[in-house]
């Protein structure tokens, strides 16, 4: 697909109206949860069953929390 080129040009473009910031802040939109590190053990089964149902419901198995680590 071929991107159209912008044509930017110095002309006024009308009357401009400044909207307030009505987006809330990036950590108010995470839920923060109490959590908990654990190590556990798993048969090689019981990992491939946790890694097929978390496909199907278009998920990780592993939760990877960036403020955890």
């Amino acid at each position: 697909m071929r991107k159209t080129a912008v044509k930017y040009t110095n002309e006024p473009i009308g009357k401009i109206k400044i909207v307030a910031d009505f987006l809330p802040k990036p950590e108010d939109l995470v839920l923060k949860e109490d959590t908990v590190k654990v190590t556990l053990l798993l048969t090689k089964d019981s990992l491939e069953f946790f890694k097929k149902e978390a496909a199907k419901n278009h998920t990780q198995y592993q939760k990877n929390d960036p403020w955890l680590a």
